[in-house]
């Protein structure tokens, strides 16, 4: 999975590029992905997830272990 965050699903989309001319141009908007490693308590390990800046503040929000449980229920191999 390249360039695809493993916990909201932002993959790159599709837009123009807009010269001043108004010349336009295909062009690839990327996510902002990071690779991160969490320490998940409840099971005494490191996990490390590529994920957005997006998905970081949603882990900060909702906590690690809930995001893990649905991520585990869609079938994610974590």
């Amino acid at each position: 999975m390249a360039r695809v965050c493993q916990v909201t699903g932002k993959k790159p989309v599709r837009g123009n590029r807009v010269s001043h001319s108004n010349i336009k141009t295909k062009r690839r908007f990327l996510p902002n992905l990071q690779t991160k490693r969490f320490f998940l308590a409840e099971e005494d390990r490191w996990i490390t997830l590529k994920v957005s800046a997006d998905a970081i503040r949603t882990i900060n929000k909702k906590g690690l272990l809930v995001v893990v449980k649905e991520l585990r229920a869609e079938g994610v191999q974590i």
